[in-house]
This record gives structure tokens, sequence and C-alpha cells, in this order.
């Protein structure tokens, strides 16, 4: 079950309509998950700088479980996650941070229990 979260200063009305649900069938894609199971958020409009600098940018958090925790495994959906990324927000690699984490099934609460349980 990933969960994405896309940071951005960049104003609304710059990030493409529909965004979060491409956003979603680009992760299923890259994480090898199916799409009913991926949850992604856009928040574009924020106080925000990458390097110091508040040039537009966009900060990605990708946290699931066992697709994201080991070196190997995030240089090959990095590549691709910037690739959607550069294209979709039209903004260079160096603007773009992705940072992935890891989850345990006990970590992530649905239908009143854990996903350990379901």
């Amino acid at each position: 079950m990933p969960f994405l979260e896309l940071d951005t200063n960049l104003p609304a009305a710059r990030v493409p309509a529909g965004l979060e649900k491409r956003l979603c069938a680009a992760a299923a894609a890259i994480l090898a998950k199916p799409e009913d199971r991926v949850n992604a958020t856009v928040r574009p409009g924020l106080a925000m700088a990458v390097g110091g600098s508040a040039e537009p940018c966009a900060q990605l958090t990708v946290s699931s479980i066992g697709v994201v925790g080991t070196a190997e495994q995030n240089r090959d959906h990095s590549a691709r996650f910037f690739e959607f990324l550069t294209k979709e927000l039209s903004l260079g690699q160096d603007r773009i941070l992705i940072r992935f984490f890891p989850l345990e099934p006990w970590q992530i609460g649905k239908k009143g229990t854990v996903m350990t349980f379901l």
C-alpha cells in the first residue's frame, strides 16, 4: 500500500489538473503495486526551498511496504519518478528531491485493524 506525498511551491494553477491520478498510475507501475492500493496527495503553493533556493521545486515522499527498502530498489524507482516528475511539473532534476521510507504492515491502519491482519 504505497503512500505518495508531493509537495511543491508551484502555484496550483501551474500544477497539471489530474496530477494526483497520474501519480497514482505511475507509482503503481514503478513500484509494481496494484493501482487501487496507491494513495497520493499533491500539495501545491507551499513555502519551500531546495538547496537554499526558493525557485520552483518539489519534494516527493514515497512510503511503501516491501519495495523501497534497498539502495538498488530506490535507484531504479528514483530514475522513473524523476522522469515522471520532470515531465509533469516542467522542473529540472536539480529542483526535485525524493525521499523513500520503507513501511511495515503493522504501521498502516485499515478497516479497523492494521495491514498485518488483513
